[in-house]
């Protein structure tokens, strides 16, 4: 019998044909990141959250931090208030991100959450208890800053330099709204207000990906541009 500690390096896909891949951001696409650290600083600048403005950019000047003063409400965040494990979830997401997963959609998580020197442990703990705790399914858990260097055939996103990155490398992005992205230009077809509206552009893009063969047409034009 295996036990769940060896059970946990096994993937059920290892030597199946490769899926399609969805990169899937945290904070602000599945956590609601937002309104708990606006109650946050609401309490580090000792004000009325109604004073706080609920739309803010992705600095978050806005709420009266200043310049230099966020790595410091964001440390106060993970270590006192746990910000990772007990912030909730963006209405919507697991049930959608648990039908993805049953179409066969690889769910990569890829979040830069280790942004505290000495507190990798306790933020990537967090991050693992408030995953399980939700339901969310992933096979790949990527605490990476750079998303285009960990690969996927689509990227649910609503960090505005991410979401820029990414489009420079002519990556397929799906832009998850938010106040602080409201300002880049995509198209209609590739920002989705919540998870009503991304779960069916997820299955476009995976159907698409289906038609042009999947994973048997990449070898087969891998294969035909070897012979070449």
């Amino acid at each position: 019998m295996t036990d769940l500690a060896d059970s946990a390096t096994i993937s059920p896909v290892a030597d199946s044909p490769r899926q399609f891949v969805l990169g899937v951001d945290l904070d602000g696409v599945c956590a609601d990141y937002y309104p708990f650290m606006r109650g946050v600083i609401a309490e580090w600048l000792g004000r009325d959250l109604e004073s706080l403005p609920p739309d803010v950019g992705w600095e978050m000047t806005e709420w009266g931090i200043e310049p230099g003063e966020f790595h410091k409400v964001h440390r106060f965040a993970v270590v006192e208030r746990h910000l990772y494990r007990d912030m909730g979830m963006i209405a919507g997401a697991g049930p959608a991100l648990r039908r993805l997963s049953n179409l066969g959609i690889r769910i990569r998580i890829i979040t830069h959450r280790l942004v505290i020197e000495h507190f990798h442990r306790m933020a990537v703990g967090q991050t693992v208890e408030w995953l399980d705790r939700h339901g969310i399914p992933y096979w790949d858990l990527c605490f990476m800053g750079e998303k285009g260097a960990v690969n996927a055939d689509l990227y649910l996103e609503d960090g505005p330099h991410n979401i820029e990155a990414l489009l420079r490398e002519q990556r397929d992005v799906v832009v998850f709204s938010h106040a602080a992205n409201r300002h880049l230009e995509v198209p209609a077809g590739d920002r989705a207000r919540n998870w009503a509206e991304a779960e069916p552009l997820v299955i476009a893009r995976f159907r698409e990906w289906e038609e042009r063969g999947g994973a048997t047409g990449m070898r087969r034009r891998a294969s035909d541009r070897s012979a070449e």
